[in-house]
């Protein structure tokens, strides 16, 4: 933690999604480090829970749309940021049947209005664009997937995904190589988990959902496999990645994954088995098959990032789930949540 808290302390940092769920903990995070923090987010239902969870007045909150192109572009120029973390998406799988084009423009056009003002961002020194691990092809390797696989998608999630990063990769080729002014990478993650997680179709905030209406709990796939880890486990990446990067223009300019070991692997019915343990609760389960198909193996390879960047998990993925239960646990007994989030930074970066 030391290295990383001294590294961030006073920087300027940008933050696009701020106010979700990984960008909260990302938020959180840097507060805690001592971070000159702005955030730019959508002023919808997921600032109310932001601000439950982040002590947001010691931060810069600017509430608007990604796609909105000028007024992102005078906030960026005005606080002209040392580093960027680009978080804002559409970030949900099911969402995207419902409202393709509001996706595609999001993942797209929102990444592209990043990578067009970062070029005029004068003290800029590192760019790091978050993607997700379903921009690959899904080809369920049992290996995992390599940063070298190929993109796709067959749903239009996991295709403006990969799009961003063929757009990313583009517009590094044509404008960022050459002007040579600052690091820059894409990363890859996926199927986090942890407290402060209210989005309609993901399995641990169903599980919550499912105790506060005291109904049965209806999951899709039970059997299906993810990369599970705590959000902090891939945060850590992305700020480890965003100091390299500062450090050296040129050596880690290109994607990455942050994913748990390939070898640890839980199914959805694993996941909500050990959670209800873990928080005390008793539901039932009943499965009941999806209205749009899904990928039933899905395994990130992390090597690269162990390799180069020394990073790897510091929880276990039952250590994640534990985390994660504390957390709604002290949420339903209406305990202070801003306390707990940094209790669980502080145990997380002190293990670094």
């Amino acid at each position: 933690m030391k290295n990383l808290k001294n590294f961030y302390k006073n920087k300027k940092i940008f933050i696009t999604g701020h106010t979700g769920f990984k960008g909260a903990w990302l938020t959180s995070t840097l507060v805690e480090f001592g971070s000159k923090v702005m955030g730019f987010s959508l002023n919808d239902e997921r600032k109310k829970i932001y601000k439950n969870i982040c002590y947001h007045d010691k931060i810069l909150n600017v509430y608007d749309d990604i796609l909105n192109y000028n007024l992102l572009k005078k906030k960026l120029l005005q606080f002209n940021p040392e580093i960027i973390f680009h978080l804002a998406a559409q970030s949900i799988v099911s969402e995207s049947f419902k409202n393709p084009l509001k996706t595609v423009r999001v993942n797209v056009n929102g990444t592209l209005n990043i990578l067009d003002i970062s070029k005029q961002i004068k003290n800029l020194k590192s760019l790091v664009i978050i993607t997700s691990d379903k921009c690959y092809m899904n080809r369920e390797l049992k290996r995992g997937y390599k940063e070298t696989d190929i993109l796709g998608g067959e749903d239009l999630y996991s295709a403006s995904k990969a799009s961003a990063e063929l757009i990313f990769k583009a517009y590094a080729n044509s404008f960022f190589n050459k002007a040579n002014k600052f690091g820059f990478a894409t990363v890859r993650a996926g199927n986090v988990i942890g407290g402060g997680d209210w989005s309609k179709s993901r399995i641990i905030p169903d599980c919550i959902r499912s105790i506060e209406n005291n109904k049965n709990l209806v999951i899709r796939n039970p059997n299906s496999t993810r990369p599970w880890q705590h959000a902090l486990e891939p945060i850590s990446g992305y700020l480890l990645l965003g100091k390299k990067l500062c450090l050296d223009k040129k050596r880690f300019n290109s994607p990455w994954n942050f994913g748990p070991s390939i070898n640890r692997t839980l199914n959805v019915r694993n996941v909500v088995k050990l959670f209800f343990k873990y928080i005390g609760y008793k539901k039932k389960i009943i499965f009941k098959k999806g209205n749009f198909k899904e990928t039933n193996l899905l395994k990130l390879n992390s090597n690269k990032a162990l390799k180069y960047l020394k990073w790897k998990n510091t929880w276990s993925m039952k250590d994640s789930i534990l985390k994660t239960a504390d957390w709604y646990l002290a949420y339903l007994n209406k305990k202070n949540l801003k306390h707990i989030t940094r209790k669980q930074i502080k145990e997380y970066f002190k293990k670094l």
